[in-house]
C-alpha cells in the first residue's frame, strides 16, 4: 500500500498566491502558468491546455460557505509536479462541475499541475478532505503571506 499523498509535498513557495484579485480565472491561469513556465515546472502549452481543458470540464465546486476550483490539465505539459494555490480576496468565477450554467465564485484555487496519472486521483482524493474542511479553509482563506498557509498546510498534515 503507498503513502497517502500530501499537499505538502506538492507546494513551492513561487506558486503560492494570497490576497490576489483576477478579472477572470484565464487572467489566473496566465499568472499561475507564466511563474511555473519561468521556474520550468510546465512546458509552453501548459496555460493553453489549462484553458481548453476548464471550458471542456469546468472544476468550480460550491461547497456551503466557499467556492472552489482544481483546474489541472494533461500530464505531458508538465516537467515537474506541483500544486498552485490562490487565494483570492475578491472571488473568481469559475463554471460548476456539476452544472456547466451555473457559476461559482471561487475564493481559493488549486492548479495541479501532476504528471503521474495515479498522482492526479490521489491528489484531488486529499484535496477532497480538506475542502471537507471548512475551518482549515478559512484558515487559509485569510492567510496574507506564503509562509501562513504553508504553515496552516503543515500544521493540518495537508
Amino acid at each position: 500500500m503507498t503513502a497517502a499523498i500530501k499537499l505538502s509535498d506538492y507546494l513551492n513557495e513561487p506558486l503560492i498566491f494570497t490576497q490576489k484579485r483576477y478579472s477572470s480565472n484565464k487572467e489566473l491561469f496566465t499568472e499561475v502558468s507564466t511563474v511555473a513556465f519561468d521556474k520550468g515546472y510546465v512546458r509552453e502549452d501548459f496555460l493553453e491546455r489549462v484553458k481548453q481543458r476548464e471550458e471542456t470540464f469546468p472544476t468550480g465546486i460550491q461547497l456551503e460557505d466557499f467556492g472552489v476550483a482544481i483546474p489541472h490539465t494533461d500530464a505531458e505539459c508538465v516537467h515537474k509536479e506541483f500544486v498552485a494555490i490562490i487565494t483570492n480576496a475578491e472571488p473568481v468565477a469559475f463554471k460548476s462541475m456539476e452544472d456547466l450554467d451555473q457559476m461559482v465564485a471561487a475564493n481559493i484555487v488549486f492548479v495541479l499541475g501532476l504528471n503521474q496519472p495515479h498522482a492526479q486521483l490521489d491528489m484531488l482524493q486529499s484535496l477532497m478532505k480538506l475542502l471537507q474542511n471548512p475551518e482549515v479553509l478559512s484558515q487559509l482563506l485569510v492567510a496574507e503571506t506564503t509562509e501562513q498557509l504553508l504553515t496552516i498546510v503543515k500544521n493540518n498534515n495537508l
